[in-house]
């Protein structure tokens, strides 16, 4: 069983939806602690199900080192393997990555490289581009950066505006994050220095729970789905 603590700052959409996977789907792995940046709604709904919460604000401490600090000794206190960023918006060190090199992992609403940071669905609407979507990659102390784990994308619609473009895209984003965890606990998925590998992304997914099945044999980029390694 992996053991992952998850960084929140708002809603925790992402976080709920791999907190109810976990548990619907009898997938082997353990929320270890939630931690937010800020008392947020995020918190309440993990505290609802069970899990155990911190809230860690950067206010109570003099420097970011300081505040960096006190979230790494929870996530070590809790025994936690992987770190999965879930809407976590503050911009994490490089000593902190370096700490959880190659086992901290975020979500991003784009095709990165493609539109890093924030607004991310308008400045798709604005370029006009044919596809826009979701990607899960390692992360680094470059914002946004760090190898590729998976990436999803949709068409765009000439009705849509930010709003429905980000309610589409966070269907991708509840699926994909869990495609992860899934790949993870399965072992189907490992990390390295090197990057994330892949063993037959085909039966990964042919494996995974339906509706995971359901949205991402549309909508899969990477892993690209073969039978072979």
């Amino acid at each position: 069983m992996i053991r992952v603590a998850i960084l929140i700052s708002g809603r925790g959409s992402n976080m709920t939806y791999l907190a109810d996977a976990i548990k619907n789907y009898s997938i082997a792995a353990k929320i270890t602690v939630v931690i937010g940046n800020k008392c947020c709604d995020g918190i309440s709904l993990a505290h609802d199900r069970g899990l155990p919460t911190r809230v860690i604000e950067r206010k109570n401490f003099d420097t970011q080192a300081e505040h960096e600090a006190a979230i790494a000794t929870a996530i070590n206190y809790h025994r936690s393997e992987y770190v999965f960023l879930a809407g976590y918006m503050a911009i994490l060190s490089g000593d902190f990555v370096n700490q959880f090199a190659r086992h901290i992992i975020n979500i991003h609403p784009s095709l990165l490289p493609a539109f890093k940071g924030l607004n991310t669905h308008q400045r798709a609407i604005d370029k006009n581009v044919a596809k826009h979507g979701v990607t899960v990659h390692m992360v680094t102390a470059l914002l946004d950066e760090g190898p590729m784990i998976a990436q999803a994308s949709l068409p765009l619609m000439a009705s849509d505006t930010a709003d429905s473009l980000a309610a589409r895209v966070l269907q991708l984003e509840h699926q994909i994050y869990l495609f992860v965890l899934f790949g993870l606990a399965k072992k189907f998925l490992s990390l390295s220095p090197e990057g994330a590998r892949w063993r037959v992304p085909a039966s990964a997914l042919a494996d995974a729970p339906k509706q995971i099945q359901d949205l991402l044999a549309q909508y899969l980029i990477w892993p690209v789905l073969t039978l072979k390694e």
